[in-house]
């Protein structure tokens, strides 16, 4: 029976989301407010980690975290976390990018009715027995066009808010399609075109090298005078200062922020100017969204570690609860046939291709070329999975490509790895019967053959003899063979025997065996 696997919650999260974690037979500790010593001392002994955002996973809490599978973050934002270390260390890491995603745009559609109407101010005044009537003047947003920068889940969901509220939406996204544009009910333009053209810009995109500062101080002049800015996304993606600037001027005539360059914002240089709006990071504050990303990270997290099924994954391709069964047999014959390949070769790996026929092309196939990428590099790195293998092999140099066609001549489905090194190439077939993975085509030899723990692989000329004398040289050794299986081009032409033994064979036994007459190579292999 296989241990319950551990979960460490590091960070507050809702009961219902621990009740989630225990009826799916997963042992969870709540351990919150650790410092990263504290963290480091424990985290060895899980296979899981939840955290929100006050929680730091970096890379000397990865390095302690021996056994740990998975990091889920409850909510969108994973700056807290060391993804390229978690990354080389084999550890998805995962969040849930969708429980939060109303919350977060109804407050950016918030913001800008508060930035409209001047709310935030008008009530400060009115509060204080001022009755200022004529000096709140708003401007409605119906008629009014609203420029998003960023149209992916929550830009959709506040361009359809918007498009209720009968205003215009142009949105600028690289990956928005013309087709999902129409789809949205919007036009989809050049950001120059949106500064241009936008009475209000609001943000939804992720913090990256392309988008920091998105809102440059160019940028910003390029806008209407008088326009509104809503920053519910990242911190980092408006210049600041330049803000500022065009605060004072009234160029820009108010801006609206939940988010800020340096978090928690004690100090900023927005603080304090005139039509500015500010939230702590709220954004994603509201009982409905915090419950929504508990019990979301509750479940992605339970079935990784229960079914293998990946969702919501930022390093690694998704598997769905319904394809894991389904690809499990395919995933142990990709990572075994990828470990067969890297055991055969002996230089510098240039090219990895994994061509997929039959039914197994239909499937999810990322899984499974990611699976045999680790195959082919664990002899020559240990410690990788499909997880880190594809990371490892774009650092390296390593040119993977994959291939599919849904027919197979002969067999159902059949996974083929073609590894190109500076000698040259060598290709390898395999597929899975009666559930179990099998090699059936090695150096274009068709054979038919079960994988074993310890293997012995020989390439001979087929000759009257051969057989014997091997099997003479093992008995001589006392290692009992299991499995014996054959491929040959034709009498007297190239062979090859794969040989599953109880036993790993010795250099010494390797080099008698490479002495045969007609051997040209000889190789102990292990799965």
């Amino acid at each position: 029976m296989f241990p319950m696997p551990r979960v460490l919650i590091a960070d507050s999260l809702s009961p219902a989301a621990v009740d989630i974690f225990r009826q799916r037979g997963v042992d969870v500790d709540i351990k919150t407010g650790l410092s990263k010593d504290e963290l480091i001392a424990v985290i060895g002994d899980y296979d899981g980690l939840v955290v929100r955002s006050d929680t730091k996973p970096n890379k000397d809490v990865i390095a302690a975290a021996k056994n740990l599978k998975v990091i889920g973050r409850a909510g969108i934002g994973v700056d807290n976390i060391d993804i390229p270390a978690a990354t080389a260390a084999g550890v998805v890491v995962m969040n849930t990018p969708f429980g939060n995603s109303i919350t977060t745009a109804e407050h950016a559609i918030a913001m800008m009715f508060a930035l409209a109407r001047q709310i935030p101010a008008a009530d400060a005044s009115t509060q204080a027995g001022k009755w200022e009537k004529n000096r709140f003047m708003g401007v409605e947003l119906y008629a009014k066009t609203l420029g998003l920068i960023g149209a992916g889940n929550i830009g959709g969901i506040v361009a359809d808010r918007a498009l209720g509220l009968k205003m215009k939406v142009v949105a600028y996204d690289p990956f928005l399609s013309p087709e999902r544009a129409v789809e949205m009910g919007v036009e989809k333009v050049e950001l120059e075109d949106l500064l241009a053209r936008a009475d209000i810009i609001t943000l939804h995109t992720p913090l990256t090298d392309k988008t920091r500062n998105i809102l440059s101080a160019e940028n910003l002049a390029k806008t209407k005078k008088g326009v509104l800015i809503v920053n519910c996304a990242r911190g980092g993606l408006v210049d600041e200062a330049a803000l500022r600037a065009g605060l004072e001027s009234g160029h820009i005539g108010g801006a609206g922020f939940d988010v800020f360059s340096q978090e928690p914002a004690k100090e900023n240089v927005l603080f304090g100017a005139p039509n500015l709006v500010a939230t702590p990071h709220l954004g994603a504050s509201t009982n409905e969204a915090q419950e929504n990303v508990a019990l979301q990270v509750a479940e992605q997290i339970s079935d990784y570690l229960l079914t293998g099924a990946v969702t919501n994954a930022l390093n690694s391709p998704s598997v769905t609860a319904e394809e894991a069964p389904r690809l499990k047999p395919f995933v142990a014959l990709a990572e075994k046939l990828g470990a067969f390949a890297g055991q055969m070769v002996d230089f510098g790996i240039k090219a990895v291709d994994i061509a997929f026929e039959g039914e197994v092309a239909k499937l999810n196939t990322k899984p499974l070329s990611a699976a045999a990428l680790a195959g082919v590099l664990r002899p020559m790195l240990a410690e990788i999975n499909m997880v880190s293998a594809p990371a490892v092999a774009k650092e390296r140099g390593i040119t993977v490509s994959e291939s599919r066609q849904e027919d197979s001549p002969i067999y159902e489905s059949l996974v083929r790895i073609t590894v190109t090194t500076e000698k040259g190439k060598r290709s390898f077939a395999g597929s899975v019967l009666a559930g179990a993975p099998r090699i059936i085509e090695v150096k274009g030899m068709d054979l038919d053959a079960p994988f074993a723990p310890r293997m012995l692989y020989v390439n001979n000329l087929d000759k009257p003899g051969f057989i014997g004398a091997l099997g003479a040289l093992l008995g001589d050794a006392k290692i009992n063979i299991a499995t014996f299986n054959l491929g040959r081009v034709d009498a007297g032409e190239d062979a090859i025997a794969l040989v599953g033994v109880d036993e790993a064979p010795d250099e010494a036994l390797l080099e008698k065996i490479q002495s045969l007459p007609h051997v040209k190579e000889a190789r102990a292999l292990r799965f």
